[in-house]
């Protein structure tokens, strides 16, 4: 019987994960195609005779890559910064999208502005320690104030890593680890269940 019952324990961790997988990138892919008028899909387009599970993601990849196209021109900057003073004008809406304009341009930006490496800082007590990512590289008066060398970090929150603390602390209570910031993220988003390589 104890044999039986690690076989059935060995074939639900095999199941398990691969049957969420695929709900979750079915929900993905469903979810993505609701977003896409109907009549604007691949197979309705190509006249297939089947639905194509996901098929908008073509639109919507083709959608992202032509608005980055057209913000990365002059004109398209200049549209961008109309868009986002209108933006601005909305009450209520205006601070929730700077926060997450500012995130995500912090995040995602290609010229090197993102988190450059993963820590392990103690917080937020001493003996309790968390991951956090080292930002930008401001010292000025801040570093002058204290006397000692200091190190910007975000303090990220699990799941949604997108809310979170600005830190500063003095380099020398950060530990850097030799984690890749994305394995970093993977370790937060999956609250420490999906471990590093």
């Amino acid at each position: 019987m104890k044999r039986l019952r690690n076989y059935f324990i060995s074939g639900l961790l095999f199941w398990i994960p691969l049957g969420l997988s695929i709900v979750v990138i079915k929900f993905f892919l469903e979810l993505v195609d609701n977003l896409i008028p109907e009549q604007y899909l691949p197979q309705i387009l190509l006249e297939f005779s089947q639905s194509i599970p996901g098929s908008g993601v073509v639109w919507v990849l083709l959608i992202i890559m032509v608005t980055g196209v057209l913000v990365s021109n002059f004109i398209g900057r200049k549209l961008l910064e109309v868009w986002d003073k209108l933006l601005n004008k909305i009450p209520g809406f205006r601070g929730v999208y700077n926060a997450l304009k500012q995130l995500s341009d912090t995040v995602f930006s290609p010229s090197g502005k993102s988190f450059k490496k993963a820590l392990l800082v103690e917080y937020p007590r001493k003996d309790m320690w968390t991951i956090a990512f080292q930002t930008g590289d401001y010292h000025g008066e801040v570093e002058e104030k204290i006397g000692q060398e200091i190190v910007n970090i975000y303090v990220p929150t699990t799941p949604n890593p997108t809310s979170g603390f600005f830190i500063m602390l003095p380099k020398k209570d950060t530990v850097e680890l030799n984690m890749s910031v994305d394995d970093a993220f993977k370790l937060i988003i999956s609250t420490g269940v999906v471990t590093p390589n």
